[in-house]
């Protein structure tokens, strides 16, 4: 998994390729694209289409609906805010990594029944950040998180540092990689 994972609202599907051509020039590789416009999913499948070496997945992903119309446009991983158990049902099947948001220590037992390891911790600001993320690491030492949320370039480093980090998460990397493309969001 790429340690950097842009969290991409798309309000027209025209600013797909601009967002998507920034980002890997800005050196990512992937994009998470969330289900909350009415073209994320056309967005989705114009990303994968247009951005095949790119992993595309779908984020906000809140129900079974959401998820099947999200893979069905060729979403690669699904992120959830909140754990769902229809939309763990469908990634296991589906054989596509879930990331649910699990933030206290019941969601992450949930998660770990069914064969999650890596979740979202969102929105980490208002969690505690990396001190609450340390606490629950001890309980849980098989459980990486992917901080969402608060996250920004002041903290990325102090992040991304810690071995039980699998990525952060964050629209400030689409604003960042817009900003050094030349292009305004």
């Amino acid at each position: 998994m790429n340690q950097r994972i842009p969290v991409v609202v798309i309000k027209d599907l025209n600013e797909t390729k601009k967002i998507l051509s920034a980002l890997k020039k800005y050196g990512i590789d992937c994009a998470e694209i969330t289900f909350r416009t009415s073209c994320a999913e056309e967005a989705i499948r114009l990303a994968c289409k247009d951005f095949p070496d790119m992993e595309i997945g779908a984020g906000t992903v809140i129900n079974a609906e959401q998820c099947e119309r999200a893979l069905k446009a060729g979403a690669k991983f699904i992120v959830s805010p909140g754990f769902s158990e229809s939309v763990a049902a469908i990634c296991k099947r589906a054989g596509v990594p879930y990331y649910p948001g699990c933030v206290t220590p019941t969601e992450i037992m949930k998660a770990l029944e069914w064969g999650i390891t890596t979740v979202k911790f969102f929105p980490a600001n208002v969690y505690g950040g990396m001190k609450a993320l340390k606490a629950l690491s001890a309980p849980f030492p098989q459980v990486k998180f992917i901080p969402t949320g608060g996250v920004n370039k002041d903290n990325l480093d102090e992040f991304l540092s810690w071995e039980k980090i699998a990525a952060v998460g964050g629209s400030f990397f689409v604003e960042e990689a817009l900003k050094e493309a030349g292009e305004a969001k």
